[in-house]
């Protein structure tokens, strides 16, 4: 298998060894013995690759869109008996890695598939987040940011700086409110009208900038607005003379589980804001792959 990060090619794999066996009668038995444990050791990763092909096969848009495949078509597809194929889809669903439909008898891939998922997506975001925020700044010559939304608002987990006298404020570890930053925008892009009121219900809606949003319906008329261009953008809404564009960060199930932003001061990239949320939603899709896998 080989994967390749930021350049540079990392390849993972391994010769398989057969044993010979020499003439003496010692040798004949340590010979059997190491090939026996080679044996099992080939077994045990032929098990492994066959259940592995079989939760990729289960993984594809095809299964999906099929709602499961049978014992016969997972085994053609895997290129494996049927037997073997039975007994290892047997052993994940034991564990719920995959789950069979009792009316058309056909596999899918568990729950716990996706509390597996789930569960990396934190840490990989952390570990995918940098060199695209690096090179955000690169593009924008701007301060990038990456956060997420949580029970108390917009958290700010990872920041990029570029080499400039005067930049927007750091925000990591700060929480700004939902309704004035262009990261709690895009949060919120796959929320209802009515799961946002409910998220806004005790929201003050104070003046912090001379265009913060006047009540949740405002918001919600601008949420709409940049939903449909697939960014935000913010123009001295949380204070006065800063400007700021993001987009949403997507899992592998394209739920939004972040947002990448940048923000500046007003004089700096308010002509060139628009072409910032382009340049940010760009970013934001490829970061979305990343954590897809893809």
């Amino acid at each position: 298998m080989t994967a390749a990060r930021g350049g540079v090619s990392f390849t993972a794999s391994g010769p398989v060894r057969r044993w010979g066996v020499a003439p003496s009668a010692t040798t004949v038995v340590i010979g059997t013995r190491l090939g026996h444990a080679a044996g099992v050791a080939v077994e045990s990763s032929s098990g492994l690759h066959r259940t592995l092909a079989i939760l990729r096969i289960l993984g594809s848009d095809e299964a999906a869109a099929r709602g499961g495949l049978g014992v016969v078509e997972i085994a053609r597809r895997v290129g494996r008996e049927k037997t073997q194929v039975s007994r290892a889809l047997k052993a994940l669903d034991q564990v719920g890695l995959v789950a069979r439909d009792p009316d058309t008898l056909g596999y899918r891939l568990g729950w716990q598939v996706f509390v597996i998922a789930a569960n990396a997506g934190h840490p990989r975001l952390l570990a995918e987040a940098p060199p695209v925020l690096r090179r955000l700044v690169n593009v924008l010559k701007e301060r990038a940011h990456l956060t997420v939304l949580t029970s108390d608002g917009v958290l700010t987990v990872l920041s990029e700086s570029p080499q400039r006298a005067i930049q927007a404020t750091g925000w990591v570890g700060r929480m700004p409110p939902l309704h004035s930053t262009s990261s709690g925008r895009a949060l919120l892009f796959d929320h209802s009208d009515d799961e946002v009121r409910a998220l806004l219900a005790d929201a003050t809606f104070p003046a912090t900038g001379p265009r913060t949003c006047r009540d949740v319906e405002d918001f919600l008329a601008r949420l709409h607005r940049a939903r449909e261009q697939g960014y935000a953008l913010v123009q001295e809404e949380l204070e006065a003379g800063l400007v700021a564009a993001a987009a949403p960060v997507r899992d592998f199930r394209g739920r939004v589980m972040a947002a990448l932003n940048v923000s500046a001061p007003t004089y700096r990239l308010e002509q060139e804001l628009d072409r910032a949320g382009r340049v940010v939603c760009s970013a934001a899709r490829q970061l979305s792959l990343a954590m897809a896998g893809r």
